[in-house]
């Protein structure tokens, strides 16, 4: 492909070559020898984000193309991978300023009619019940350590017992817990 004006393909467009109008010329040129460099570039600072990178180089080389007098007499690569870097910046804080975009998901839609609430409700009201059948040890094992959030030294020292008695405790009282749960239809 020939350059601009007529160039071999292999000559370096500058700016100053072009002169100060805004051409397409300019615009073809400066993307096939810094649009490759510029993606990768930009590939790098969006985290792989293809799409985002796509778009700051097409506004990277846009303003390039409207405003050729910023590129004259000077290297035009700084100055584009500035401009990308600085799109991208702006793009991150202007990610960060405004809250997410919210819309309708799919939480919402299964909660609309309550079904979901409902069988949240009856599974607890199951749980519930499950552990309401274990023995009052196993039951106040796995409060401490699951309920409550306590380590096995903690547990121990609010019940009063050994650590290795909460360690099997609370084996067995599991194993004990997922029977009832599956006599009552719901598997852990």
């Amino acid at each position: 492909m020939a350059g601009l004006r007529g160039e071999p393909a292999g000559r370096r467009v500058r700016v100053r070559d072009v002169g100060p109008t805004a051409d397409e010329g300019l615009l073809r040129a400066l993307y096939s020898e810094h649009g490759g460099p510029l993606l990768g570039y930009v590939l790098r600072l969006t985290g792989g984000d293809r799409t985002q990178a796509e778009d700051v180089v097409q506004e990277t080389l846009l303003r390039a193309w409207r405003h050729p007098e910023a590129l004259a007499g000077r290297p035009v690569r700084p100055w584009l991978f500035t401009v990308a870097r600085n799109l991208v910046v702006d793009a991150h804080r202007a990610k960060r300023a405004r809250p997410p975009e919210t819309g309708i998901d799919e939480h919402v839609m299964m909660t609309a009619d309550g079904s979901d609430d409902i069988d949240r409700a009856l599974e607890s009201w199951t749980v519930a019940e499950a552990l309401a059948g274990l023995s009052p040890s196993h039951r106040a094992v796995l409060v401490e350590t699951y309920y409550k959030g306590r380590s096995v030294a903690e547990a121990s020292k609010t019940l009063g017992i050994p650590p290795g008695t909460v360690k099997s405790r609370t084996f067995y009282a599991l194993r004990a817990l997922k029977l009832a749960l599956e006599e009552r239809g719901l598997a852990p």
